[in-house]
């Protein structure tokens, strides 16, 4: 919970709150019931054991009803796992590598940097990968979470929906100075992220062609000059 910036918060949030509220109801269930039997059935109250028999409404009852609880549980996590899965086509494709103890950013013409600059509203599709032990990207914000593994090529894509500048961390425990493996995600306006790739270009001395893809009636008029 916390914080609200990308398309994901939503499925993540809801399918935590439902499991938590199910869980709550249970306990408080198990809880009454233990109580009202252990007073119902005390020794005071019943002197003389009884005998209970079986009773096969109840056993099919304690059997379907936690099924279809589960079964629902299940669905409210696909429901945001298939998004999580379903990467777009346009998205704009990064690489992220995990080293002890610090993340570093590829993007697509060879500018590296240690913290991830993107645009908001635009779907990012990055590769992770790790150069010594396990890590894991994690952007609390985001409510996304993906293992960087040696040798290893992992994908997971985000669609940032506020600008600003949001946590990462590592969620694998990965040696002595696991808690200072952090950096930064800042999402920045179109324009202003336009700007920033073609300074940290040039001063990096790569080639600058724009992230942004085209929007269809410009890539339409582009398409019929080339005809």
């Amino acid at each position: 919970m916390g914080q609200d910036a990308s398309t994901f918060v939503k499925y993540v949030d809801d399918a935590f709150l439902y499991v938590a509220g199910i869980s709550f109801l249970v306990l408080v269930g198990i809880m009454a019931f233990m109580i009202y039997f252990v007073v119902r059935y005390s020794r005071k109250r019943n002197p003389v054991p009884t005998d209970i028999p079986g009773n096969t409404k109840l056993e099919v009852l304690w059997t379907v009803i936690p099924t279809v609880l589960f079964l629902s549980m299940f669905y409210f996590g696909w429901v945001g796992y298939e998004q999580m899965r379903n990467i777009p086509e346009n998205a704009i494709g990064l690489k992220v590598t995990g080293r002890m103890w610090q993340w570093s950013f590829g993007y697509p013409n060879g500018v590296q940097t240690d913290t991830l600059y993107v645009p908001v509203n635009k779907p990012i599709k990055l590769e992770l990968t790790s150069m010594d032990v396990n890590h894991s990207f994690f952007v609390p914000a985001f409510r996304i979470k993906r293992d960087a593994i040696p040798n290893m090529r992992n994908t997971m894509w985000f669609d940032a929906t506020r600008i600003g500048s949001f946590d990462v961390e590592c969620a694998e425990y990965c040696g002595l100075k696991h808690s200072l493996m952090l950096t930064k995600v800042v999402v920045m306006d179109s324009s202003d992220f336009e700007s920033w790739y073609r300074d940290v270009s040039k001063m990096q001395s790569k080639p600058y062609a724009s992230l942004m893809p085209a929007p269809a009636d410009t890539a339409a008029a582009e398409r019929s000059e080339s005809q």
